[in-house]
């Protein structure tokens, strides 16, 4: 089979690999069928990543179920699944805790995409290995179109969580946006269904805010604080100084999320948001805990995720197109 090579900045190849082998009763041998690159694979490609090339690219897609092993059953093969970005056992106790980005079976960060505990492959390949078939795969609803889902292994699913939960606890909150790609889209979409009562998108990118427009959002191309004037903060950049704008722009006692991979130190105002009180989020997503619940609200109709892929490309151009800037470009492999 081939995997997709991050090789060098803004460059990628096709390289041959071992095809993968069902080890085991538990596992599962999976077929990208529609697979898009995360908002962190831009930065990666850009050249801005921590990692050393080679490595196999990709932890988004939708996949087609090829082989399972004999103790597999929530998943069969020709089933389309949701393969989420981060390896897990789904029965350890962080597991069970909804803890799966730090599952103790799997050595620590291990992931597709990047070689960060051990090598898993990455979802830019032609085949896949899944090692825990029945606690990380997730059926993909009847009626949802795996382009638009396509991102349900990562993007759409943690969107779903940087402003859901807080949304049910708070509801009719002002909603601050701070992004530069497809999760900060997602957000907005997902927080107008979820009932924001105002929500404003900062990007200086004018396609992406006339998205936001589109979901309902009011935009801005750059953020000025303004104290007190949202109750939840998601920033979406990857950089402190956003963040820190992000930050002084909450109510007392707000929520901000950051979603950004912070490649580059920064300084925060601590003392502003220690005397405003702020809860400040930075993590990794746990998003197989949260996919099931993002794929109903995709499957409600209230939302319209599809309007966030930018483009439609076939599988065998992914070396050529993939370093090329576009937003949620989803590539898609026929007939398998």
């Amino acid at each position: 089979m081939r995997e997709l090579t991050y090789v060098a900045r803004r460059t990628v190849e096709w390289r041959e690999a071992p095809d993968p082998k069902v080890r085991g009763g538990g596992e599962a041998i999976v077929a990208p069928v529609a697979a898009t690159p995360c908002d962190v694979d831009s930065a990666i490609l850009a050249g801005h990543g921590f990692l050393d090339p080679p490595f196999a690219l990709g932890h988004e897609c939708v996949a087609r179920v090829v082989e399972v092993g004999d103790d597999v059953t929530a998943v069969a093969p020709g089933d389309l699944v949701v393969v989420p970005w981060s390896v897990n056992c789904g029965t350890c106790d962080r597991c069970r805790a909804g803890l799966t980005a730090h599952c103790v079976a799997v050595p620590h960060m291990a992931m597709y995409g990047a070689p960060i505990g051990g090598t898993w492959g990455g979802l830019f390949s032609d085949l896949v290995r899944v090692p825990y078939a029945d606690a990380m795969l997730v059926p993909l609803p009847a009626g949802l179109d795996p382009v638009a889902m396509a991102s349900a292994s990562d993007n759409w699913s943690l969107a779903w969580r940087l402003v859901a939960p807080h949304l049910e606890a708070r509801p009719g909150a002002r909603v601050l946006v701070v992004a530069r790609g497809s999760i900060g889209l997602y957000v907005c979409d997902i927080a107008r269904a979820l009932g924001a009562s105002d929500v404003l998108y900062v990007d200086p990118e004018p396609g992406h805010r006339a998205l936001a427009r589109a979901f309902g959002a009011a935009t801005a191309a750059s953020l000025e604080p303004l104290p007190q004037g949202y109750d939840i903060a998601v920033e979406a950049t990857g950089r402190v100084d956003q963040l820190a704008l992000a930050v002084k722009c909450l109510t007392p006692e707000g929520m901000c999320e950051s979603a950004g991979n912070h490649f580059r130190p920064g300084e925060l105002p601590l003392l502003d948001m220690y005397l405003n009180g702020v809860t400040l989020r930075v993590a990794r997503d746990n998003v197989r805990a949260h996919i099931p619940d993002a794929l109903a609200l995709a499957a409600s109709g209230n939302v319209a995720p599809e309007k966030v892929v930018s483009h439609v490309i076939d599988w065998e151009d992914l070396p050529t197109a993939l370093p090329e800037k576009h937003l949620k470009p989803v590539f898609v492999r026929a007939g398998a």
